[in-house]
């Protein structure tokens, strides 16, 4: 069944996945050191401004033009979702909050993206549901997160604490997004939802830096801000939303935002090598249980296809004798 298993064994879900890590473990890097040139929520949406140009074009030089148009109203909610939940807000959010936490932290907090996917999913959608092994390592996962967000009950409402609750808001929204995108049940193509759902970002995201004070004579055009500003536009931006919805489609919202537990590797090996950030024991033992409880949750699927393959080798075998 289609979103059935996280890991499938097909090369196509292997490479959307690794597109997707890589390219979105590099948007914490990036937008830590943007954020020297540019206010948050205007780098954000100038960012969503540059995917949506070029995944257009993308999309209007690759995709035939009956398959453009939303043809239902479960369309026109997927787009919806993806815009203003799955990139819009949990992007304005991300980036405001890693003002004040660094690239590996706040993809650390981000990973919670898969904790929090089964609780939005057990309300929307009926057929995806956590098993008790996987309930165990959603569990796990949260514990490495408590100790990588190392909340201070003294001092929740100010300090780094606060900063890294609005990130964590952002992956919350994210997470619900991407099970309303699930319920839809869109008949459009994820590359062609995601064409329409960024200028939606886009929109979303200038009025909020209007809404702010923010303006483009706070930009400083230097060519760090033109190298970050470019990448995640295009490789964290159009190509990595390809790949990530694109990667949705194939096995689900539970199973696709596993893809949040590989992001760390990247942005903390990108931080300390390009931004010389350091990572604490408490922060390094919390990513270690984070992985932990991922192992847990991939075993599930890895078991599952395992058992079909010997259910198919059997079967094989007794057809022939």
């Amino acid at each position: 069944m289609k979103g059935s298993s996280f890991l499938t064994g097909t090369r196509r879900t292997l490479a959307l996945f690794t597109v997707a890590s890589v390219f979105f473990g590099g948007t914490f890097v990036a937008a830590k050191a943007g954020l020297e040139f540019f206010p948050p929520l205007l780098f954000v949406a100038l960012r969503f401004d540059i995917a949506a140009v070029a995944l257009l074009g993308f999309v209007a030089a690759t995709t035939p033009r009956d398959e453009l148009r939303p043809r239902s109203f479960g369309d026109v909610v997927g787009i919806l979702a993806t815009g203003v939940f799955v990139i819009g807000l949990s992007n304005a959010l991300l980036f405001v909050g890693q003002q004040y936490v660094s690239s590996g932290v706040g993809s650390i907090i981000f990973s919670l993206n898969p904790i929090l996917t089964p609780v939005f999913a057990m309300v929307f959608l009926a057929n995806e549901r956590l098993s008790a092994r996987g309930a165990v390592g959603m569990l796990i996962g949260l514990v490495g997160v408590a100790l990588v967000v190392q909340v201070d009950p003294s001092n929740l409402l100010g300090g780094d604490a606060a900063w890294k609750g609005v990130v964590f808001l952002g992956a919350a929204i994210g997470a619900l997004g991407t099970v309303i995108i699930r319920w839809a049940e869109t008949s459009i193509s994820s590359t062609v939802r995601t064409a329409w759902a960024l200028p939606v970002s886009a929109a979303l995201t200038h009025s909020l830096s209007l809404a702010s004070g923010e303006s483009m004579a706070m930009v400083a055009w230097t060519p760090s801000a033109i190298a970050a500003l470019g990448y995640v536009g295009i490789f964290a931006g159009a190509v990595a939303y390809i790949a990530y919805f694109g990667l949705l489609d194939e096995v689900g919202p539970i199973h696709g935002n596993l893809v949040f537990y590989a992001v760390p590797i990247v942005a903390t090996l990108g931080g300390a090598a390009l931004l010389g950030e350091s990572i604490s024991a408490s922060t390094f033992t919390g990513f270690v249980i984070i992985f932990l409880g991922f192992a847990v949750l991939a075993s599930e699927s890895i078991l599952a296809e395992v058992e079909a393959w010997y259910d198919i080798l059997v079967s094989t075998i007794q057809s022939t004798n």
